[in-house]
């Protein structure tokens, strides 16, 4: 992660008791959000941390905020990256690290996953197939942007709108090929030149907000959100969010 302080903040843990269920899309198991009579549908991509607590809350808070099907595949089949590799201050960490992010973490194995749920989004929700959108945090920032890319059309595959939360491995490559309107929500600790090149890039067709008393993570399994401060940024983050998607999807 280009983000320097993805490798140094480790999550938190929290209580909360997802609303959802679960179910299997196109091979994988996945968190559900349902609302009655939804039309619209959000896949919302998880970081390194898989199924943190806070960030099936934050699935939760997208789905009332839009009134759209929230889904949350588990694309690590039950793993994640284990909490004691963070912060990265030793090389047997280092070497963890880089192991998890070419096996289980793999954009290549997980990008094909991600474009198999979207085409079973078409049978198993019909009524959603042309308004849906999709949401990464950090790690499932990256997935986001490069489905989004090229080869983002069609009956099926295409997503109407995408967008990121501190997001991780910007790149202004990215940027240049993003084919839908696109969400970036950052903290103070991505790389503000990198944030800016996706405004000046993409223009119009980005919404781009630092939050910037806020660390990287704070929308996913590093939310503090016994911390008033994080608490109340993590609920406008979303909002955000939830704004963006209902406008664009």
């Amino acid at each position: 992660m280009n983000s320097e302080a993805c490798c140094k903040l480790s999550p938190v843990s929290d209580d909360y008791r997802p609303q959802g269920k679960y179910e299997t899309i196109a091979g994988v198991e996945t968190y559900v959000i349902e609302p009655e009579n939804a039309t619209k549908i959000i896949v919302d991509i998880y970081d390194i941390f898989s199924m943190s607590p806070q960030t099936l809350q934050g699935a939760d808070r997208l789905s009332a905020h839009t009134g759209a099907i929230v889904l949350v595949p588990d694309f690590f089949d039950g793993k994640r990256l284990e909490p004691d590799v963070i912060p990265t201050d030793t090389e047997e960490k280092k070497q963890r690290l880089q192991e998890f992010f070419s096996s289980v973490a793999s954009f290549d194995t997980n990008l094909p996953k991600l474009l198999a749920i979207r085409k079973a989004i078409s049978v198993r929700f019909p009524k959603a197939e042309d308004h849906c959108g999709v949401f990464g945090l950090c790690w499932g920032g990256k997935m986001v942007v490069l489905a989004c890319g090229d080869g983002n059309e069609g009956a099926g595959r295409r997503f109407n709108a995408s967008g990121t939360a501190h997001p991780g491995l910007l790149d202004e490559k990215d940027a240049k090929a993003q084919t839908a309107p696109h969400l970036l929500l950052a903290s103070k600790d991505e790389p503000s030149d990198l944030v800016a090149a996706y405004k000046t890039i993409m223009g119009g067709r980005a919404e781009v907000a630092t939050y910037a008393t806020m660390h990287h993570g704070w929308m996913g399994a590093r939310a503090n959100l016994k911390n008033r401060d994080n608490a109340a940024e993590f609920q406008r983050g979303y909002e955000q969010a939830g704004v963006f998607f209902a406008k664009n999807i």
